[in-house]
């Protein structure tokens, strides 16, 4: 077992030939006086910021007086910049990465650069925060005992209500996301695969429009069927009853006489790769990245 030991009070500089640390800082997710003290302080020590969306990010550093350089990582460059990355901090660098809003490796490439800086050896330290799923879930009502966050759901209709239907078995409270040209579609999913269940939906957290709206999935249809969709959506689902935990799924397993490659193979005729990996982790109880590292060995 490889154990972390390491003080992030404070990053100072480096010793020679000693590697960096990866500092996860959280951002606001709407209000800006959500930022942390220490996170401001992180940002201004760290040796470079490594950003999703540099231009949204370059507001909140101008906002808070911070200059720290500014570099790119996000989906679509991660394969170059990731490897760089690792580099610099395997040399030394202190790099302090930071997502849209919120905590980073949340539903976002982040968590791509943790698992190869864990890999690395590298130190991986949390300046927590904000975040948009947990804020919802604490406002919805529901029981927060035990809740599970799957992000969000597949874009085809198929795989939607396959992963809906495989949550709706969960006791837990289910957290996900969802887009405003989307919401009305997922409210329509959700009532086919799992009946029609007690939901909450946020929008704008901490931000000045903020609304939750606390029902059932089919008064959520109605309400957005009279309101037009408007910024980004946290959907909090109560879990399901101990008949529906409970009863026979009649081949929930038909997987498990395929290896891992034939079980994406089989998700892949109605999905993207990237989403089959997700639904054949689920289906398993693995990491995404487990099962993505040992397909694509």
């Amino acid at each position: 077992m490889n154990v972390q030991k390491s003080y992030a009070g404070t990053i100072g500089g480096s010793h020679e030939g000693e590697a960096g640390k990866l500092y996860l800082v959280a951002t606001p997710i709407g209000n800006l006086e959500d930022m942390t003290f220490r996170a401001i302080r992180m940002l201004k020590e760290a040796d470079l910021i490594a950003a999703e969306d540099t231009r949204q990010t370059r507001k909140l550093l101008t906002h808070f007086d911070i200059h720290t350089r500014l570099v790119s990582y996000h989906e679509h460059n991660k394969s170059a910049s990731g490897p760089e990355l690792i580099r610099l901090l395997i040399e030394g660098k202190n790099i302090a990465l930071v997502s849209d809003a919120g905590l980073p490796a949340i539903s976002d490439p982040g968590a791509d650069l943790v698992s190869d800086a864990v890999a690395a050896g590298i130190a991986v330290i949390a300046v927590p925060g904000a975040n948009a799923a947990l804020s919802a879930l604490i406002m919805s009502g529901l029981p927060t005992d035990q809740f599970l966050f799957a992000g969000f759901l597949p874009r085809d209709k198929k795989s939607a209500q396959r992963m809906l239907e495989q949550l709706g078995r969960q006791r837990a409270t289910i957290l996900l996301y969802e887009s405003p040209h989307r919401i009305a579609k997922t409210l329509a999913y959700m009532l086919d695969a799992v009946g029609n269940r007690r939901i909450a939906v946020a929008r704008e957290l901490t931000k000045r429009h903020e609304e939750v709206l606390r029902g059932t999935i089919t008064e959520a249809m109605e309400w957005f069927g009279q309101h037009e969709p408007k910024g980004e959506f946290c959907i909090v689902m109560e879990g399901a009853g101990e008949d529906e935990a409970n009863q026979d799924t009649g081949g929930s397993d038909w997987w498990e006489t395929l290896d891992l490659e034939s079980h994406v193979a089989h998700y892949e005729n109605t999905m993207s790769r990237k989403e089959a990996i997700k639904q054949t982790a689920m289906d398993r109880g693995l990491s995404k990245r487990d099962v993505y590292n040992e397909v694509n060995r």
